[in-house]
C-alpha cells in the first residue's frame, strides 16, 4: 500500500512583524514552505533572515503575525555558529534522539529484571519480560539513524577519534557537521540551515548538497553561496525592506530575473518622472499666467495637475547595485613631524622621582621611535602613558 504523501504547507508566515529595539526587521513578512519544498533565503547582512529562521523554529516569538506549522510537524535548526561543550561527538548524537535514549535506558531496567533470581518463580512473568526485551532490541536494531549520522561525519573527513573527543575541541567547521547530522538524526520534516557551507571545503559542500537533495522534507536554507543555492534549491525567497519576495528557480534564475525587473521598473520611473517633470511644468506655467490674468480657470487647472501628482502610485528608483562602503587606507599618508611634546612634566613624589621629573620629562614624539621612556626614571613610564593619553 502507497504511503500517503502530506499535502498541506510544512510552514506557513503571515504579516509577521519583528522588531529590535527601535530597529524593524520584518513589517508583514509572508513565506510558505510545503512539504517537500527547497527554499533559499538571500538577503544583505542583517536584514533578518536569521531572524526568520528563530522564528520558525520557535525561539523567537513575532511581534505581530503568526507563524503555523503543520500538525505535528518536527523542526530541526542548524545554527550559523555552533558552540562546543565537554559532551563528545557521538554523545551529541545521542541526545539528539531523546527516544532512542529512552528505549535504550528501557532494555536496560528489563535486562536487570531478566538477572533477577527471583524471576525463575514465576515462568508467565519471565515470558512477558522476555517478550519485551525482544521487542526493544528490534526496535533499537531497526533504527540505522545513528550509524548513518556517522557514517556521514566520516564521509565529511571527521577521524574515527574525533568521535570520542568532546566537541569543544573540534573545529568551528568539525562542529556545524556534527550539528548538523543531530539535526538530520531527528527526522525533522521542516530543516533550517544558516549558512551550511561555512567552514568546509569544496568536497564537503558536494555531500551537504547531497544530503541536503536526499532529505524528505522542507528545507529553507542562508546562503551565501550561489552554487550551493543552485544546486539545491527550487526557489528563492528574497528579504527586502522588511518584506519577503520569493522568485521561482535556483540563484542563476533568480539573479537573470532580478535584473530583468529592475530594467523594467528603471523604465517605469523614468517614464513617471518625465510625466511628474511636465506636470510641475504645467502648474508653474498655469500659477504664472494666474498672477498675470485675472482667470479662476488658470487656478483650478494647477489644481488638477497637483492631484494627478499626488494621485500617482509612486514607483521608486530601482537600485541595481547596492551602495559600496567609501573608504580608501592609505598607508603613505602622514601627519606632522611632532606628535607629542612634554615638557616639564610634574607628577605625584609618590608616583615617580620629583628630581628627575623637571629636567628628565621633556621630549617630543614624531614619526618613529624618538621618544625614549626607559630611561633613568623607568618607574615614571606609567605615568608618561597616562599623559599622553588623557588619563591623568
Amino acid at each position: 500500500m502507497a504511503v500517503a504523501t502530506p499535502t498541506a504547507p510544512a510552514l506557513s508566515m503571515r504579516g509577521v512583524v519583528k522588531s529590535f529595539g527601535g530597529r524593524l526587521i520584518l513589517d508583514g513578512a509572508d513565506l510558505d514552505l510545503g512539504p517537500r519544498a527547497r527554499v533559499g533565503l538571500i538577503g544583505a547582512n542583517g536584514a533578518g533572515k536569521s531572524t526568520i529562521l528563530r522564528l520558525v523554529a520557535g525561539d523567537e516569538t513575532p511581534d505581530a503575525g503568526t507563524v503555523t506549522l503543520r500538525k505535528g510537524a518536527v523542526v530541526a535548526h542548524l545554527h550559523q555558529l555552533v558552540a562546543g561543550d565537554d559532551r563528545t561527538v557521538r554523545q551529541a548524537l545521542a541526545e539528539a534522539r531523546p527516544e532512542r535514549a529512552a528505549l535504550e535506558d528501557e532494555l536496560a531496567r528489563v535486562e536487570a529484571q531478566l538477572a533477577d533470581p527471583s524471576l525463575a518463580n514465576d515462568l508467565d512473568r519471565m515470558a512477558r519480560v522476555i517478550e519485551r526485551q525482544a521487542a526493544l532490541v528490534e526496535r533499537i536494531g531497526a533504527d540505522t539513524a545513528s550509524g548513518d549520522a556517522i557514517r556521514h561525519l566520516r564521509d565529511l573527513g571527521l577521524a574515527e577519534e574525533d568521535l570520542d573527543r568532546p566537541t569543544r575541541a573540534l573545529s568551528g567547521g568539525q562542529r556545524k557537521l556534527v550539528a548538523l547530522a543531530a539535526c538530520l538524526l531527528r527526522d525533522p520534516d521542516v530543516l533550517l540551515l544558516d549558512e551550511p557551507e561555512a567552514h568546509l571545503d569544496v568536497a564537503r559542500r558536494r555531500i551537504v548538497e547531497e544530503l541536503v537533495e536526499d532529505f524528505d522534507g522542507a528545507v529553507l536554507v542562508v546562503s551565501h553561496d550561489r552554487h550551493l543555492l543552485d544546486e539545491t534549491v527550487t526557489e528563492i525567497a528574497e528579504l527586502e525592506h522588511s518584506r519577503i519576495r520569493t522568485w521561482q528557480g535556483g540563484y542563476s534564475a533568480y539573479a537573470v530575473a532580478r535584473e530583468l525587473e529592475l530594467v523594467r521598473r528603471q523604465q517605469q520611473y523614468v517614464t513617471q518622472q518625465k510625466e511628474i517633470a511636465r506636470l510641475e511644468e504645467a502648474i508653474r506655467r498655469f500659477k504664472d499666467w494666474a498672477h498675470r490674468v485675472v482667470d479662476e480657470r488658470h487656478i483650478k487647472r494647477a489644481r488638477n495637475a497637483q492631484r494627478r501628482i499626488d494621485r500617482m502610485e509612486k514607483i521608486e528608483r530601482p537600485v541595481f547595485e547596492r551602495r559600496k562602503m567609501a573608504l580608501a587606507l592609505r598607508s603613505a599618508a602622514r601627519g606632522g613631524d611632532r606628535v607629542i611634546a612634554l615638557r616639564g612634566g610634574i607628577a605625584p613624589v609618590r608616583a615617580c622621582i620629583p628630581k628627575l621629573l623637571p629636567d628628565v620629562l621633556s621630549g617630543a614624539l614624531g614619526q618613529g621611535p624618538v621618544f625614549d621612556r626607559a630611561g633613568p626614571w623607568l618607574r615614571c613610564r606609567t605615568v608618561i602613558g597616562r599623559w599622553t593619553t588623557g588619563r591623568r
